[in-house]
């Protein structure tokens, strides 16, 4: 095995490395990581069949998150824990949170795995994940039972941090914007096919009778149909995972990499003493200091702030859409919600692949983020008035502001991603995208608990205040929003010279 500058052992989207100066690296032999740098450096296009399997893999696993919220609402009620119906809010926070505050615990354990088995491993191992708890929250009877399933389904389905590391190495430096937009769009893919199997697929036997008879599974389990659509789902994505490239570079052992480098030192006097000897306690440091890295944190807290305000936002409008008139909600069924949520989630998509790269490499990410952000407190200002609203009007104007709402999220979340992936190494990237995953886990734990505990409170306080309930509801996820947007100038902010 040939001797590289560390430099030549780096993936193409790695964008510096500083920590890896003081010594040499060694790759083993038929490492995967090269091979795939090789080919890259000769095809110079657009890899789009890799591009199309990281979609796939970040479709099932966005499914079981934005196939709940159509049916949350029903299935709360239909578990009978809430003894009111103002309180149903209460509770579909929980079941909401329980995902995230799995992941919470396992992202940093799952980026070491990714950063030391390969990104390979980790997606496959998550994708199970989603085969077996996902079915099994479809067959939850109990509210516990609810819980749980969700809980385990969020501690092992490990892939977020790692396939954002894996969509930023698996091509050239020059299509990692368009990479990475890929992982956000196939969440935007989800929000059109989760909501529509939520919304069209729950509860079948009374909505399709003909075909569903209440003493069938499908009858006895009410919302088990979605859930084994996406788990097939799943299915065949992991039969896609096997032609899955892996682009972590296998180094040799810490043993292997000192006697090379005490090789290296006989032929080469330029080498300063001790330098190789020190490049394993180096990168041990260098994993040690991301949380000092300021470009990194500055970007993950702009996302943690803002996975925040979009997971209140999703809980609190997917309740409020199919809330009685009584308390000041719209009264939709859950195939209103899927339809609105799908119809924004296909423009949102669009936006992303033709729209949002264009705009990012004229007017960079900062300008666009700070734009989508005033817009979207703007648009929420106006929610509390649709409940004015009946019919054909209201539901137009409902579709409209969601695909508004989320075309502003979206913006932000891409930016927020390209942040965080250009501020490290390649070989901390993985574990950078853990304490990312883990940080936004816990935003994202908070977020649903807080929406619901939020949404029930508001219902119960529609008058009596200087404001309506309804207004200080979506007035407390504006200022969420406010938060974010002030945390983009200095001295919070913080960007790469790369990126600037």
């Amino acid at each position: 095995v040939q001797r590289a500058q560390p430099t030549e052992v780096m993936a193409a989207g790695a964008v510096a490395a500083p920590l890896l100066a003081k010594g040499r690296r060694v790759c083993k032999e038929g490492c995967p990581g090269c091979r795939l740098d090789q080919i890259n450096k000769t095809n110079t296009g657009v890899p789009y069949l890799n591009f199309f399997y990281v979609w796939v893999v970040c479709l099932c696993a966005a499914l079981p998150i934005q196939s709940l919220f159509p049916y949350l609402y029903f299935m709360i009620r239909d578990l009978k824990v809430a003894k009111q119906e103002e309180d149903i809010g209460f509770y579909a926070g929980f079941v909401g949170a329980a995902y995230f505050l799995g992941r919470t615990t396992s992202a940093v354990p799952w980026g070491m795995f990714a950063d030391k088995y390969g990104r390979k491993p980790c997606i496959m191992i998550s994708i199970l994940s989603v085969i077996v708890f996902n079915t099994l929250f479809g067959l939850s009877t109990t509210y516990w039972m609810a819980i749980i399933t969700r809980g385990l389904l969020g501690l092992l389905c490990g892939i977020l941090g790692p396939i954002k590391a894996y969509a930023s190495e698996v091509c050239r430096k020059e299509h990692q914007a368009l990479g990475i937009s890929l992982v956000t769009s196939s969440r935007s893919i989800a929000l059109i096919i989760g909501p529509a199997i939520g919304g069209f697929l729950a509860r079948p036997a009374k909505k399709y009778p003909n075909l569903f008879s209440e003493e069938s599974i499908f009858g006895r389990f009410p919302y088990f149909l979605p859930c084994l659509v996406i788990s097939a789902l799943a299915a065949a994505a992991g039969v896609a995972c096997i032609w899955l490239p892996e682009t972590l570079h296998m180094y040799h052992d810490e043993k292997m990499e000192a006697i090379d480098a005490m090789g290296a030192q006989v032929t080469d006097l330029n080498i300063e003493d001790g330098k190789a000897n020190q490049l394993g306690s180096d990168r041990m440091a260098s994993t040690k200091s991301l949380l000092k890295n300021r470009q990194l944190m500055s970007a993950i807290t702009l996302y943690c702030v803002f996975s925040l305000h979009d997971t209140a936002y999703l809980e609190i409008f997917s309740l409020w859409a199919v809330s009685s008139r009584k308390y000041r909600g719209l009264s939709l069924t859950s195939q209103d919600v899927g339809t609105a949520l799908a119809i924004s989630g296909f423009g949102v998509l669009v936006y992303q692949l033709v729209i949002y790269p264009l705009l990012a490499k004229y007017a960079g990410l900062i300008k666009p983020f700070r734009f989508a952000a005033v817009l979207s407190i703007l648009l929420l200002t106006t929610y509390p008035f649709l409940s004015n609203l009946y019919g054909v009007e209201l539901k137009v104007l409902i579709n409209i502001a969601s695909l508004l709402k989320n075309m502003f999220a979206a913006t932000i979340t891409v930016a927020c991603n390209i942040l965080q992936n250009t501020a490290v190494i390649q070989e901390q990237r993985g574990v950078a995208n853990g304490i990312s995953v883990t940080l936004m886990s816990i935003f994202k734990a908070v977020a649903p608990a807080a929406g619901g505990i939020l949404f029930s409170w508001a219902q119960k306080n529609i008058t009596g205040l200087f404001l309506p309930g309804d207004h200080i509801l979506f007035f407390m996820l504006n200022m969420v929003s406010v938060i974010g947007l002030s945390l983009t100038f200095k001295p919070f902010f913080s960007m790469t010279s790369v990126m600037k």
